[in-house]
């Protein structure tokens, strides 16, 4: 599921139905006006092999930035590292 409609967003962000800290990721990458592909994962912490694969811990939410090269965890962490590279003075702004 792409949450825009860019052919090969660079982030992957991991999440679950519903999860406070994963919605807080989804807000602000549509704040950022990022593309992102969405993979919701299994409910259950001990199924969500997928993830641990991926960043090492079953808990969500997790991005996967190709861009950059940077997997993450922890929506505080996310967040943070979201408006460093893309926010005003980030990657985007020296850009322009």
């Amino acid at each position: 599921m792409n949450d825009r409609s860019d052919d090969d967003p660079s982030i992957t962000l991991y999440r679950l139905q519903a999860c406070p800290f994963c919605e807080r990721v989804v807000r602000r990458l549509k704040e950022l006006d990022l593309a992102f592909e969405s993979r919701f994962v299994e409910p259950l912490h001990s199924k969500r092999n997928v993830v641990k694969r991926v960043a090492g811990t079953r808990t969500v939410p997790v991005i996967v930035d190709e861009r950059t090269g940077v997997t993450m965890a922890e929506s505080d962490n996310i967040l943070e590292y979201l408006d460093r590279t893309y926010g005003e003075d980030g990657l985007e702004g020296l850009e322009a």
